[in-house]
């Protein structure tokens, strides 16, 4: 089939959805590339490495849309603001895409998608079954945002993150309070364990305790009793408001003695949970620093600010938005291993094969419906409305 991989236009996203080597390996098994001119430049990926990797330049967008017949995207279609279209008008009706949908936030483009009969399919919806685990771009991207965010705080922290003898006096190490064990938060402990800082982690999960421990770092209980606290897919379940409350106590302890404090608990489909309140906030020491990587789905710190950095009491806190997108290069290659494993899956003889688990559940559309029930049902409580 004609794969095409534009380029984003999403305003700072830096990646690219297909890198030179993964082109080569869909050439391989007989699919014919095409790649947007300059769509890999700012990740570091040139023309001439496609071309070389058996892809085709194509100049334009619109060229590009024309002729391709899957699509592998980074982020949802957007609307091109040097053109003012759609990315969806682009597409040729019964296109195949595939891409980070984000179709909770993104109702409009799933009925525009569905409307033009394009079958999308949303990498964030991947199923975690041993078999999907290299097509797990969110694992992928969670990774590469865990280790950013711990920088991001080293950096902006007024003082040294490691413990340091020297001969003007010793230099005691920063504590690192981390909320959230996935694959976000512990590549965040690993990170602030390397730069030598004393680190605790939080999470509801029970069953996260021996990793948080393997990295080095104290972990943080709340008895809850048995509460159900993830759900089948492993990730984190809502709690009870008693519940919360518990956690909450517990927390605010922890944030009051951090030098840093990295939040990246998420629940699928829902905002963010508050973790940290303003009044935590308020009783950090001068100069700490929160970095909320959930400032995308509304944040866990109350008073999160997306895309910006703002001072409460005396804690920076930074909402950043696209950390994956800070570092393009190494972003783009895992994103472009997942999405190559994915089309190879994707794309057997015969068409769709909607028995497999992992075509069926990242479908979000096909044939002119809404194949996901998740997004159905949220399509149902939008009532019509605009998303």
């Amino acid at each position: 089939m004609r794969v095409a991989v534009p380029r984003e236009i999403v305003p700072g996203e830096r990646r690219v959805a297909l890198v030179p080597k993964s082109v080569g390996q869909l050439t391989g098994a007989g699919h014919e590339v095409l790649v947007q001119a300059s769509a890999g430049a700012e990740a570091a990926f040139p023309d001439e490495a496609y071309t070389a990797a058996g892809a085709t330049i194509v100049p334009s967008a619109e060229d590009l849309y024309g002729r391709a017949e899957v699509v592998l995207k980074v982020r949802r279609p957007d609307t091109d603001p040097t053109t003012g279209r759609s990315e969806v008008e682009l597409l040729q009706n019964g296109a195949i895409l595939v891409a980070f949908l984000d179709p909770a936030r993104s109702l409009d483009t799933v009925r525009a998608l569905a409307d033009r009969r394009v079958s999308s399919f949303a990498m964030e919806l991947m199923p975690r079954i041993t078999r999907a685990q290299d097509m797990d771009a969110l694992s992928a991207m969670s990774t590469v945002a865990g280790y950013h965010a711990t920088l991001m705080a080293a950096v902006r922290l007024p003082r040294f993150f490691p413990l340091l003898m020297t001969a003007a006096g010793t230099i005691t190490p920063a504590r690192v309070l981390i909320l959230g064990a996935g694959v976000a938060g512990l590549q965040a402990i690993a990170t602030a364990k390397r730069l030598g800082a004393v680190v605790e982690a939080f999470d509801i999960r029970p069953a996260v305790r021996d990793q948080v421990e393997s990295l080095g770092a104290s972990f943080v209980e709340v008895e809850l009793g048995e509460a159900e606290t993830e759900t089948a897919g492993g990730y984190a379940q809502q709690l009870s408001a008693e519940h919360e409350q518990r956690e909450r106590e517990v927390i605010a302890k922890h944030v009051k003695d951090a030098d840093v404090v990295i939040t990246t608990a998420l629940i699928p489909n829902k905002p963010a949970p508050k973790l940290v309140s303003r009044d935590m906030l308020l009783s950090m020491k001068p100069g700490s620093v929160v970095i909320d990587l959930a400032a995308e789905a509304g944040g866990n710190c109350e008073g999160t600010a997306p895309g910006e950095e703002i001072t409460i009491g005396g804690a920076l806190v930074c909402g950043p938005l696209n950390v994956p997108g800070l570092m393009p290069t190494h972003a783009s290659q895992l994103y472009s291993h997942n999405v190559m494993r994915f089309s190879l899956t994707l794309l057997k003889e015969g068409g769709l094969d909607f028995e497999d688990q992992i075509v069926r559940d990242t479908c979000v559309t096909h044939d002119g419906e809404v194949r996901s029930a998740t997004v159905r049902e949220l399509l149902g409580a939008a009532s019509g409305g605009a998303s």
